[in-house]
């Protein structure tokens, strides 16, 4: 069970992932945003793919910082938020990976339009 404590949503306990899931795209609302997510997740994955092709299983750490680094920049300077990483690391992780595989497979637009999601979504 998690917890929303952004300071611009009241707290709410999430039961489920689907639950989570539209509050998360909420979240990464600003395109520039969920560019530099897509960016950061997919170096992210080719430098750690690359790193254990060559026998270096370090890579995860470079990864990591990639791809959390890219993220946090389009949360801390254009969507001016706090990564929904810091309270929910596991589903917000997996969020991560949804939201890259509907913008590979060309279904996030329809995705943010069911659940309303548009820029700029707070006024």
């Amino acid at each position: 069970m998690e917890t929303d404590t952004t300071p611009a949503q009241p707290a709410k306990v999430y039961q489920s992932f689907e639950e989570f899931w539209p509050f998360y795209l909420s979240q990464h609302a600003n395109p520039i945003c969920r560019g530099l997510h897509l960016t950061g997740t997919t170096l992210g994955i080719l430098i750690l793919l690359n790193g254990l092709r060559n026998g270096y299983w370090r890579s995860i750490f470079p990864a990591l910082i990639v791809g959390y680094g890219f993220s946090w920049i389009g949360h801390f300077f254009f969507e001016k938020n706090r990564p929904a990483t810091f309270t929910y690391p596991k589903w917000s992780f997996k969020s991560d990976f949804v939201m890259l595989k509907l913008f590979y497979t060309g279904k996030l637009k329809a995705e943010l339009t069911k659940f309303n999601i548009t820029w700029p979504s707070r006024a």
